[in-house]
């Protein structure tokens, strides 16, 4: 018996590594030698294709498609219907397989519904991904961004909220309390 479930309809191919308390939903394909976290949830109709690596605690939502050189580390949300491209400049008749490039989303980060991440570029830290952005560069730590292409508007804490500075860069959050400061167009937690 697997410390993890999966629903009678998903498809999961050799070489998966599937941590404790990992669920996996209606319809969805882990491929081969992926390497999932303990305490994922894979929603419904999700593609995992070979190699991608999810950290602990990941939250997948249904539809979501993640390509071959894609990691997400622990506590990543990705939303519904959100795609990772994983080749700058695709062609049907041109085999790239070898060119796949590499993208990070960092702990904490959060993706939204229908987001775009285009391949090679990583998602810093507690970094809040709006619906529907494409985001065609970087992303730092705790950024807030939204749009196509992506921009940044503001900055938020690892729960979520946007984060509002005062003259000095000093800023609360109004969930947690935890504090954070902004110097030369970085946050950090302070406690």
């Amino acid at each position: 018996m697997s410390d993890f479930f999966a629903h009678e309809t998903a498809f999961i191919d050799e070489g998966c590594k599937i941590g404790k308390g990992t669920k996996i939903w209606h319809f969805s394909h882990v491929m081969s030698n992926c390497s999932i976290g303990e305490r994922c949830n894979i929603g419904q109709n999700v593609v995992i294709s070979p190699e991608v690596i999810l950290g602990n605690n990941v939250k997948v939502q249904n539809n979501v498609s993640i390509y071959t050189g894609v990691i997400c580390e622990d506590d990543v949300f990705l939303g519904p219907s959100m795609v990772f491209t994983n080749v700058i400049n695709p062609r049907s008749a041109v085999n790239r397989k070898d060119q796949y490039a590499k993208t990070v989303v960092k702990i904490g980060a959060s993706i939204g519904a229908n987001a775009t991440i285009v391949c090679g570029h990583d998602i810093g830290r507690f970094a809040f991904i709006g619906a529907g952005a494409v985001v065609t560069k970087n992303i730092p730590d705790f950024a807030l961004v939204v749009g196509n292409p992506a921009k940044q508007i503001g900055w938020v804490g690892e729960y979520g909220h946007r984060l509002i500075f005062d003259e000095e860069g000093d800023a609360e959050c109004e969930e947690s309390k935890q504090k954070y400061k902004l110097e030369n167009y970085s946050v950090t937690r302070i406690s």
